[in-house]
């Protein structure tokens, strides 16, 4: 069964960092800080443009899973550990997902269905 109308409360927060060493502190501290269910960290290469000069980087990819209730505070966190003067931090709604891992989700960030 899948969950459709309660699940757009949760997210996936898109976030690129110059390293692994920069992604996986972020990752850490935003699921410490019960902003974020999970992270997923990929290495990827970007192209482009940054003051009028286009950029080949490698970069990693952050995919944080999380209760959009809580955007505002997982932004600011993400702005005071990033090195960016302006980091990637978008949102995409989750439309759909299997009840059990939304409730995952809800419980890990302190959420609907936490029992708080």
């Amino acid at each position: 069964m899948i969950m459709e109308s309660a699940s757009a409360q949760f997210g996936i927060v898109l976030v690129t960092a110059a390293s692994a060493a920069e992604a996986e502190a972020i990752a850490r501290t935003l699921v410490q800080e019960k902003l974020a269910a999970c992270v997923n960290l990929m290495p990827i290469r970007s192209i482009y443009t940054w003051q009028n000069e286009v950029h080949h980087e490698e970069e990693w990819q952050l995919v944080i899973k999380t209760d959009l209730s809580q955007f505002s505070r997982l932004e600011e966190r993400v702005r005071s550990l990033h090195s960016y003067e302006v980091p990637e931090i978008i949102a995409l709604p989750i439309l759909a997902g299997s009840p059990a891992y939304l409730a995952w989700m809800a419980e890990q960030t302190g959420g609907v269905g936490s029992g708080e």
